[in-house]
């Protein structure tokens, strides 16, 4: 007589939970690492938001202007990139400046591809140097966070128009590339499309 027991059955409601349970706890952790070792605010899971316009606000734009910015050697803050787009880090309130600032610059009459989250936005929050890497086309630190330390900010500021106080980077000169290269950008494309229409109204040549 065969006494062994049967093995248990799993729950049906078990699975999803069991599923749910590796990306919170990944979250969790990941919040705790930005609140420890940057003291920056986060919200939501899967994925887990950084909260702009209190520790920081972000300049977006697209990532092949953003890309021309860096090789540029403009001085920045932490960079990120999510998809086409970047997303480089500025100090809090530097989105409310952002209009200002391309009208002093001469590019406010433009229509650039260049905006601003601050106060209320919420970005994905790219896995911290050391963590697990996310899905292929998720946000990224292209230049990570260094932890918080005092003192010296590290975030582009509105220090004066074209002058920087201490070692802050300077947001006028910063915006003034990012306008720059987004302009090109936009030209680029314009010009791309323009051939790409005038080859389609070509006719077929025959021998």
């Amino acid at each position: 007589m065969n006494s062994a027991l049967p093995s248990p059955r799993s729950s049906p409601d078990a699975a999803p939970a069991s599923v749910d349970a590796a990306p919170a706890s990944a979250d969790a952790a990941l919040a705790l690492r930005y609140a420890d070792e940057l003291g920056w605010a986060t919200g939501g899971s899967a994925p887990l938001r950084l909260l702009t316009g209190i520790a920081f606000d972000v300049l977006e734009l697209p990532a092949e202007a953003g890309r021309a910015v860096l090789r540029r050697g403009v001085r920045t803050g932490p960079v990120l990139l999510s998809g086409a787009r970047m997303g480089l880090l500025v100090a809090a309130g530097g989105a409310d400046e952002l209009p200002g600032l391309l009208d002093w610059l001469e590019w406010g009459s433009l229509a650039l591809d260049l905006t601003a989250a601050g106060a209320g936005g919420r970005l994905t929050a790219p896995p911290l140097p050391g963590a697990p890497g996310g899905s292929p086309g998720a946000a990224a630190w292209l230049r990570p966070p260094e932890p918080r330390r005092a003192p010296g900010p590290a975030l582009p500021a509105l220090a004066g128009f074209g002058s920087g106080t201490g070692d802050a980077p300077d947001l006028v000169r910063l915006v003034d590339a990012a306008a720059t290269e987004c302009h090109r950008v936009r030209l680029s494309r314009a010009r791309s499309g323009r051939t790409t229409r005038e080859s389609a109204d070509q006719p077929l040549a025959f021998s």
